[in-house]
């Protein structure tokens, strides 16, 4: 029974991993799970510098879902370096830095630290920010500004770019167009919707902060409907989430085109949830006679015959130029970063 899966030229031995913010920096799991039976292991969000945070409080439990405002708290590319990658560096399974900034040139910057970083499995682009140059317009809900920004971070290092949609869009559909166009080498679908939660006895938002990120079971219909439609209209790989707290929900999202799946709010209740996804995911394809986790990847049977096109195939998965890893997990694009070889011309 064969789970590995490509994510651009990124192997994944199986495609389970975990959404960013909702898994620390991996050393906070270390003892509750075992990090290398998974996919790979994806951090919390860095930028150049560190960051405090919003005020607290920060979370609000919702029906069927979590409301949070963390305010991308980290400790910046050189904290992140000292403090936890040698933890992260000595895993058998890839890591995936989640990065951000609030100018193009900061996202690019921040790619080019970690592309000088020997070992780094992906950089995962989260472009739910505001750009400070352009009036506070999301880099994510702005096709010109998600260009610029996957284009630079292109430019910037040769590791696998993998941009984090905002799903706070009319169609989700020419946001991934323009990522793949630009130089992505996959996607994640989806990022948290902004949402409201008020304390009816105060009369006062239960978040610090007021709006928050909604995440949860809630979403998870949405998602699954973001990701089917962009592997509709795209050939890179989708990495789907939202709501994921089993095997069947895993199951749902691969059959609506993605290539992995990645477990979020699940992760503060139930620490394991990763791994079972994973095992309950071989107990379905044994079930079912399913060989390869990658005979699921698309196959939903919309009516009138509709459904993803590629983006989530083997062909799709294999990565650009047909490359293949000779570090346990990654191969780099060729040429240096800033080069030809390192754009998305290829």
């Amino acid at each position: 029974m064969n789970l590995s899966v490509q994510i651009g030229a990124l192997r994944l031995q199986n495609p389970v991993t975990v959404a960013s913010g909702t898994f620390g920096y991996g050393v906070e799991y270390a003892r509750l799970l075992d990090l290398n039976r998974l996919g790979a292991v994806t951090v919390k969000g860095i930028c150049l510098r560190p960051v405090r945070g919003n005020p607290t409080p920060r979370t609000a439990e919702v029906t069927s879902g979590l409301l949070n405002a963390i305010g991308l708290q980290g400790p910046g590319v050189d904290g992140f370096i000292r403090r936890y990658w040698p933890f992260l560096r000595q895993l058998r399974v890839p890591t995936i830095i989640n990065i951000w900034g609030t100018t193009i040139e900061e996202y690019a910057e921040v790619a080019r630290r970690f592309d000088e970083l020997e070992g780094v499995g992906a950089l995962e682009l989260n472009v739910s920010c505001p750009n400070i140059k352009e009036g506070g317009a999301q880099f994510g809900t702005d096709c010109r500004l998600l260009g610029r920004v996957v284009a630079a971070c292109r430019k910037a290092t040769r590791l696998p770019l993998i941009t984090k949609l905002s799903p706070n869009v009319t169609s989700i559909v020419p946001y991934a167009r323009v990522a793949e166009q630009e130089g992505s080498d996959a996607l994640s679908i989806m990022n948290s919707y902004p949402a409201l939660a008020i304390d009816i006895e105060t009369r006062r938002p239960r978040l610090a902060n007021g709006i928050g990120g909604l995440t949860g079971p809630c979403i998870k219909p949405i998602a699954v409907k973001l990701v089917y439609d962009a592997a509709c209209v795209v050939r890179i790989p989708i990495i789907g989430m939202g709501g994921i707290q089993s095997a069947a929900d895993a199951v749902e999202f691969l059959l609506a085109g993605a290539t992995a799946v990645a477990v979020g709010t699940a992760n503060f209740y139930a620490p394991r949830t990763a791994l079972e996804v994973v095992e309950g995911l071989q107990a379905y394809m044994a079930r079912h006679g399913i060989a390869d986790v990658r005979e699921l990847i698309g196959r939903v049977e919309m009516p009138g015959g509709r459904g993803p096109t590629a983006g989530g195939s083997e062909e799709a998965g294999l990565g650009r130029g047909g490359m293949s890893p000779s570090d346990p997990w990654v191969t780099r694009r060729q040429g240096a970063a800033g080069s030809p070889g390192g754009t998305s011309s290829d």
